[in-house]
C-alpha cells in the first residue's frame, strides 16, 4: 500500500482507510482454562525467540512457590490450541520498575508489552490503593526496557506520563517482534486517561475514550519523541508532539447495567472502555481491541490503528453470582501468538476472583470470528433439515441477547431436546427484551422458526406475548409478519412443554432471532432448542 506523508508545521498525516462492516458474528468460550500461575492483567509480547513474555500484577506469576509481588515478568511457552502452556518467572518488583510513588499508597501494575528487535518494553502504571481511591485512579505511568529477555530492566528516572493523562498504556501488538508492521518504523500505543476501567465511585472521570500515540521504534523510552493522534484533515491522519492536542480514535459513551441488580455494594453504570489489548489480526487484516466491564466483554474492530473503530461483539456473562459453567474476567488480552492461521480463532487471557469463582491466573479461552462475505449465493433449497444445525461447510453462530445463567449456548442448535433448560437467561432490568437466534456465514431462505420452551418453574412464566421474529439483511434486523402455533411436546427427558411453530413469508437473510420479554415480572426465560427451516 502506498502511504502519503504530508508535514504541516509539527503535524504529519497518513491517509484514512474507509470502514465497512467486517464480522458477521463472533463467539467466545463461556469459561477459561487455568494454568499453574498466580496474578492478573497479563499484557504480553511475542518476541523473536518465538517465546511469549507476559507480566502480571499482584501475584507470584508462574512460580507458585515464589514470593508475592505487585509486578512479575514471566516467559510463557506453548500454545492455547493444544493446551500446552507453561511458564517461568523471570523478574519482579524493584527488579522491573522504579518506585516513582510511595508503595504504601500506590501499586505498580503492568498495562502493555511489546517486543521490537528482540528488546522487550513494558508499560507500568501506579494505582492508588488507599481508602476510597483504591484502584480507582492512575496518576502516573512509565515504560521499561529489557535487552536480555526479561531478566533485567531499565527505565527513565522519572515518570514519562503524569497528571492522569495517557497513564494506562497498551502497545499495539503487531505480531512476532513487531514484524507485522510493514508500513512504517513506528511503534503504536493506545492510552486511557484517569483510570484503567470504570472508577466505580467516580473519584476520577471514567475512561470513555481510547487515545493513540506513536514513537520511533528506537526511541520508545524517549518521551520527547512521542506523537499523539490529533484528528483527521480530509482523508489524512494528523499527529502532534503535544499531548494536549490528542483526540480519541474511539469514543463509546455506553453504560452497561444501569442498576446494580439488587446486590449491595456493587457499582452500576459501567463505562465500557477499559484496559485490555489491541492486536493486529494479520490473516484477516483487522485490528481488534478487547475491552470489558464488570459483567461483559466488549470487543471492537477497525481497518487501521486509528480506526474507524466499531463494536462487533458484546458478551454478557450476567451479574453475580457466577458459576463454573459461565464466568467472565477483566483486563482481557489477545496475544498475537495465539491467532490461528486463518485468523478466525484467537486466544484470550483474563483473570477473575469475583462472583463466587476464582480464576486468578493466566486463564485462557478461545474467541471465534466469522468474517462477513459479500455476494454469496443464497442457499434456497427446501427440506425438513434444520438450517441452524451447525454443520460444515457453513458456519452457524448462536446469538444471545442478555446473559446465560445455566446450560450452554451450544444446546440451542444441537438438534436435541435432552438438555434440560438449555438456556436460562437473567436480564439486568425487568421488562427488558431478550433474544435468541443465529447468524450465518452466508444468506439462507427461511420461512419457519420452531421454539421449544425450557423449564417452566415458579420463576419462569413463559409467554409469547409481544414475541417478534427478526431477520438480518445487510447488518440490519427487520421485523417479519408471523403466525404462531403452540403445541405441547413430551419426550423421555422432560414432562410436557410448549413448542411454538412460527411461520412467515419466505425471506432471505444471514441471521434470524426471536425477540420478546419474559412473562409477567420474571427476569428469566428458558429454551431448549431453536430450529430454522425453509419448507
Amino acid at each position: 500500500m502506498f502511504w502519503i506523508f504530508i508535514f504541516i508545521c509539527l503535524y504529519s498525516c497518513i491517509p484514512v482507510r474507509e470502514q465497512q462492516r467486517f464480522f458477521a458474528a463472533a463467539a467466545v468460550e463461556p469459561v477459561g482454562t487455568d494454568t499453574q500461575s498466580d496474578g492478573d492483567l497479563w499484557p504480553a509480547a511475542w518476541s523473536d525467540d518465538d517465546q511469549l513474555y507476559a507480566a502480571n500484577g499482584d501475584g507470584k506469576g508462574f512460580d507458585l512457590n515464589g514470593e508475592w509481588d505487585d509486578i512479575v515478568v514471566n516467559r510463557v511457552s506453548g500454545m492455547i490450541a493444544d493446551n500446552s502452556l507453561s511458564g517461568v518467572r523471570l523478574a519482579s518488583g524493584n527488579q522491573v520498575a522504579d518506585l516513582f510513588l510511595d508503595t504504601a499508597q500506590y501499586n505498580r501494575k503492568p498495562t502493555g508489552m511489546i517486543s521490537v528487535k528482540g528488546i522487550l518494553y513494558l508499560a507500568v502504571q501506579h494505582l492508588n490503593k488507599k481508602g476510597k481511591r483504591t484502584f480507582n485512579e492512575v496518576p502516573v505511568a512509565s515504560i521499561y526496557a529489557s535487552a536480555d529477555k526479561g531478566r533485567t530492566w531499565k527505565g527513565p528516572d522519572q515518570p514519562m506520563f503524569i497528571d492522569y493523562v495517557f497513564t494506562t498504556i497498551m502497545f499495539l501488538d503487531y505480531g512476532k517482534d513487531n514484524r507485522d508492521n510493514v508500513f512504517d518504523h513506528y511503534v503504536y500505543a493506545y492510552g486511557l486517561d484517569s483510570n484503567w476501567r470504570d472508577s466505580y465511585n467516580d473519584i476520577v472521570p471514567d475512561p470513555q475514550r481510547l487515545y493513540l500515540a506513536r514513537v520511533p521504534a528506537d526511541k520508545i523510552l524517549d518521551r520527547s519523541a512521542w506523537e499523539f493522534f490529533s484528528g483527521t484533515r480530509g482523508r489524512y491522519v494528523q499527529w502532534s508532539p503535544d499531548i494536549s492536542d490528542k483526540k480519541p480514535v474511539l469514543e463509546d459513551l455506553r453504560r452497561r447495567y444501569p442498576a446494580n441488580s439488587g446486590q449491595p455494594g456493587l457499582s452500576k453504570d459501567f463505562s465500557v472502555i477499559s484496559q485490555g489489548s489491541v492486536v493486529y489480526n494479520k490473516p484477516l487484516q483487522r485490528y481488534i481491541y478487547t475491552s470489558w466491564t464488570e459483567f461483559t466483554f466488549e470487543f471492537y474492530e477497525a481497518p487501521s490503528p486509528w480506526g474507524p473503530w466499531k463494536l462487533f461483539f458484546s458478551y454478557d456473562f450476567g451479574p453475580y453470582p457466577w458459576t463454573e459453567k459461565q464466568y467472565g474476567g477483566y483486563a482481557v488480552v489477545a496475544p498475537s501468538k495465539f491467532i490461528s492461521e486463518d485468523g478466525q480463532m484467537m486466544g484470550l487471557v483474563s483473570s477473575t476472583f469475583s462472583g463466587g469463582v476464582k480464576h486468578y491466573n493466566f486463564a485462557y479461552r478461545k474467541l471465534w470470528l466469522v468474517p462477513y462475505v459479500k455476494n454469496l449465493k443464497t442457499r434456497a433449497d427446501r427440506s425438513d433439515s434444520n438450517i441452524a444445525a451447525n454443520r460444515p461447510p457453513d458456519i452457524v453462530t448462536p446469538l444471545l441477547g442478555g446473559s446465560l445463567r445455566r446450560g450452554h449456548l451450544s444446546f440451542l442448535n444441537d438438534a436435541g431436546l435432552e438438555q434440560e433448560a438449555g438456556l436460562n437467561r437473567l436480564l439486568p432490568e425487568k421488562g427488558q427484551e431478550y433474544y435468541w437466534g443465529y447468524s450465518f456465514s452466508r444468506p439462507y431462505c427461511m420461512n419457519e422458526l420452531v421454539y421449544y420452551s425450557g423449564t417452566a418453574d415458579t420463576a419462569v412464566k413463559a409467554t409469547t406475548d409481544g414475541v417478534r421474529v427478526q431477520v438480518r439483511k445487510n447488518f440490519r434486523w427487520k421485523n417479519v409478519k408471523t403466525k404462531i402455533k403452540r403445541i405441547s411436546y413430551q419426550n423421555e427427558h422432560s414432562s410436557s412443554r410448549n413448542k411454538y411453530i412460527i411461520t412467515f413469508k419466505r425471506i432471505s437473510g444471514d441471521g434470524i432471532r426471536i425477540v420478546g420479554k419474559p412473562g409477567k415480572s420474571s427476569l428469566l426465560a428458558t429454551i431448549r432448542e431453536l430450529a430454522v427451516f425453509n419448507r
